[in-house]
């Protein structure tokens, strides 16, 4: 059964294609509409928080000891495994993301890669934030545990702008059908029709200038000696 999330996330993925399909084999649209500028301010306002959290997070998984956790081996080489995923994630995956969509704060294809990373952060990091409350000492799990806290609201803000995105590349695939639609069933112009006046006179038809021949001249006669 699915939940609330992946139901999100599927139609997100749904018309992300479909918005894709719609712009063309280039992958631009013919005219690209300017981005609101209380659209940008919202997407600043989620992810500037979400750079700061990053940023906790790799420090405050640095200064982890696991080997210190009072657990079996394996656990802490899940544990370490884990950690060593996340801050990959948050030194290349992430910043690159949130580089893409900073360039275009209204792509759907970088909107949905960025959504997809902070689920599986989320999942990845909740479980070295378990294992830290259960093995791990209260100052890891305090700092962990805040950190998780402000993931969850950068990702639950995400989602719901993620929402309103989807809800409007919908809207404007609908008006796009609808003008596809409509100019396909318009009738086409009909073929334009060559009027030749034959009201006008003939032309005159021109002259040749003829050159008279010039006279022969006259034969002189020399005197008699």
């Amino acid at each position: 059964m699915l939940n609330s999330r992946n139901i999100l996330v599927c139609l997100i993925a749904l018309l992300a294609s479909t918005f894709a399909l719609a712009q063309g084999p280039t992958g631009s649209a013919a005219a690209t509409p300017p981005v609101a500028y209380a659209s940008v301010s919202e997407l600043n306002a989620i992810l500037t928080p979400l750079q700061q959290t990053a940023q906790s997070m790799q420090s405050d998984l640095t200064k982890m000891r696991i080997e210190k956790w009072k657990t079996d081996g394996a656990t802490k080489k899940q544990t370490l495994a884990n950690v060593d995923s996340i801050q990959r994630n948050l030194q290349s995956a992430l910043p690159e993301t949130l580089a893409q969509l900073n360039g275009s704060p209204e792509d759907l294809g970088a909107s949905f890669k960025l959504y997809r990373n902070l689920d599986a952060l989320y999942d990845v990091f909740g479980s070295v934030v378990e294992s830290a409350g259960a093995f791990g000492s209260k100052d890891e799990f305090q700092s962990l545990s805040h950190d998780m806290t402000a993931l969850e609201t950068a990702r639950r803000s995400f989602g719901e702008r993620m929402q309103k995105l989807a809800a409007t590349k919908e809207d404007e695939l609908t008006r796009l059908r609808v003008q596809v639609k409509t100019l396909s069933a318009a009738p086409p112009p009909p073929p334009k029709k060559i009027v030749v006046d034959d009201t006008e006179p003939p032309a005159k038809p021109v002259k040749k200038k003829t050159t008279k021949p010039k006279p022969p001249a006259a034969a002189t006669t020399a005197p008699p000696q």
